[in-house]
């Protein structure tokens, strides 16, 4: 199923009753929403190959955020996790459905590797959010772009769905995720998110860590692992990446010079910007705008 929605598509692939696969593609310049009822004995993968989208559950009130180039699971087999969505201009997503016994039938050997399939917590939800590998996102390109007849089509995304799989799954992964024990109470969890969305909104003059923990309500030591457990990162290596992409887009509106960025960002002087941005993504700001021009 394909739907054309303004300079956006989404395209539905029912593969069979254990594998769902949705990709989102927005190319407005308007926020797209989308909302679709999940059984519970499904785990979400989203993969976010481009740009930003949220999760939005319990009317709005509770977010998970997928950025640029990150993937986020979400499992919990004690209520159900529609797909209530908010995917941001100019972003591709790609979505994939996996019943549990699916997941398990694929991955009995490795679970040992996969907090969520083993013994204890088989019953507990969780939550997991990390950067795409470049192996990873090259099947995942491949999956958006590809043109094949509609005949073999399901065949050709299911096996690419294998292979995505074993490769987001690899179990000498380092950044494999730990099950998550702030999930058990959910007002931590919303205290690391809050937490996050201070640091972000302060980017500029972030506040000290004992400052955030006072603010959120959780000591210095919950907060860093709450948060390395929940964002895969610390919090101030968090907010570099974040600082950088926000940085990244800004670049690419054109509107700002480099120093205008950077300052936008948090760094007082250009050279410190350039030397941040270019430890990011090997190029300096300058040369990252030429190269768009180009």
């Amino acid at each position: 199923m394909i739907k054309n929605i303004a300079k956006s598509t989404f395209e539905e692939h029912d593969l069979d009753k254990d594998f769902k696969l949705l990709i989102f593609s927005n190319e407005s310049t308007k926020t797209q929403k989308f909302e679709r009822a999940v059984h519970n004995t499904f785990i979400q993968l989203h993969f976010s190959i481009k740009g930003k989208a949220a999760f939005l559950f319990n009317q709005g009130n509770y977010t998970f955020d997928v950025i640029d180039q990150h993937s986020i699971i979400l499992y919990n087999p004690q209520i159900k996790l529609p797909i209530n969505l908010e995917i941001q201009p100019q972003s591709i997503l790609v979505s994939l459905l996996v019943s549990i016994n699916k997941f398990h039938s694929l991955f009995s050997n490795e679970a040992a590797y996969i907090p969520f399939l083993s013994e204890n917590n088989k019953n507990k939800k969780y939550y997991d959010d990390i950067e795409i590998k470049p192996t990873t996102l090259i099947v995942l390109q491949q999956i958006v772009n590809s043109s094949i007849n509609s005949s073999i089509k399901n065949l050709y995304l299911k096996g690419k769905i294998y292979e995505l799989l074993s490769l987001h799954f690899q179990g000498d992964d380092s950044n494999l995720a730990e099950y998550c024990p702030f999930l058990v109470d959910e007002q931590n969890v919303q205290k690391i998110r809050k937490a996050k969305d201070i640091v972000i909104a302060n980017m500029a003059e972030p506040p000290s860590l004992q400052e955030l923990a006072n603010e959120i309500g959780l000591n210095i030591k919950k907060l860093k692992e709450g948060f390395k457990q929940i964002y895969g990162d610390t919090v101030y290596s968090f907010l570099f990446d974040y600082k950088m992409e926000h940085a990244r887009r800004l670049l690419e509106s054109n509107q700002l010079n480099v120093n205008e960025v950077g300052l936008k960002v948090g760094y007082s002087t250009a050279s410190h910007f350039i030397t941040a941005f270019k430890k990011k993504f090997g190029i300096t700001p300058k040369k990252y705008v030429m190269s768009l021009n180009s």
